[in-house]
């Protein structure tokens, strides 16, 4: 996870080193588009997966919004400083959790509702409307949150019809779909300076749910989401020592309080499922 998050912090910062030059929709055309070159080594295990009109019709939906969301948090990038970006990043698993509640039938629990309050409350700290001007920057993360935690219900949904290595694939190539028109519309000619920035951009990303994948499979998410943190404190740190941008206390306050609401949410997820799996007393002595 700490490699995780340094990968997500460098995604991050080279898109803001990229500047406003090449319009949003492309930048993350290219990037999706430079990222193909990683699905190479899934052919083999694409080859056998059954692709039902329902798998290709969900995996389309989510590409398109998964792409709105790229296009947005892209946008976004170019407008407000990191750490607000990153900060206000760690909604989509509030929203996941809402979703889940509202179209799945999961339950809320009253602790859970507590931990959802807390995490918009934290927005609230960050954005201050009344008391600074809320930007189309920030307008446009709360945005990317809601449709990226919409496409990750999809991808809850997707993955139990077929395997995970063609959840990602179509992820990568549907989204490329989806904004080639987009980038087409306002089409900058890219340097090969902006198109090594850009491919870097897709390597770090494709490492970075690499190794969170790792992290996963080695540890609970109790354990390994707290660690996310620290990629507020690099962003805050980075953009104040390479882009020159203030720390603002209270969006390390925000952030804090939206990162602490859902860790809340992830560990009481893993002691309910402990006590699910963990036999009683009187069970251990049949």
């Amino acid at each position: 996870m700490l490699v995780t998050g340094v990968c997500f912090v460098a995604v991050t910062a080279l898109v803001k080193f990229l500047g406003p030059r090449i319009p949003p929709a492309e930048s993350a055309f290219l990037r999706y588009c430079l990222g193909l070159v990683f699905l190479l080594p899934m052919i083999s295990a694409l080859r056998l997966v059954r692709w039902t009109p329902a798998v290709l019709g969900l995996s389309a939906l989510r590409g398109g919004l998964h792409a709105l969301g790229v296009i947005l948090w892209f946008f976004a990038m170019t407008q407000i400083p990191l750490a607000e970006v990153t900060a206000m990043n760690y909604l989509s698993p509030v929203y996941v959790t809402l979703g889940a509640a509202l179209f799945m039938g999961e339950k809320l629990a009253f602790r859970r509702i507590a931990a959802i309050v807390v995490a918009l409350l934290g927005v609230l700290v960050i954005l201050r409307p009344g008391f600074r001007e809320v930007s189309p920057g920030h307008l446009a993360m709360l945005v990317t949150g809601f449709t990226f935690g919409l496409s990750y219900l999809l991808a809850k949904v997707i993955v139990g019809r077929t395997n995970p290595v063609a959840v990602v694939a179509m992820l990568s190539v549907w989204v490329t779909l989806a904004l080639a028109p987009f980038a087409m519309m306002h089409w900058v000619t890219p340097t090969l300076y902006e198109l090594a920035i850009l491919f870097a951009v897709a390597s770090f990303a494709t490492a970075g749910h690499y190794t969170m994948t790792l992290a996963f499979a080695a540890a609970p998410l109790a354990v390994t989401q707290p660690v996310t943190f620290l990629q507020l404190l690099w962003a805050t740190l980075l953009g104040a020592l390479a882009f020159g941008e203030g720390i603002d206390g209270w969006v390390v306050l925000g952030g804090c309080m939206i990162l602490g609401a859902i860790s809340f949410m992830t560990w009481r997820e893993a002691v309910a499922k402990r006590r699910e799996i963990t036999p009683t007393p009187m069970a251990t002595k049949m």
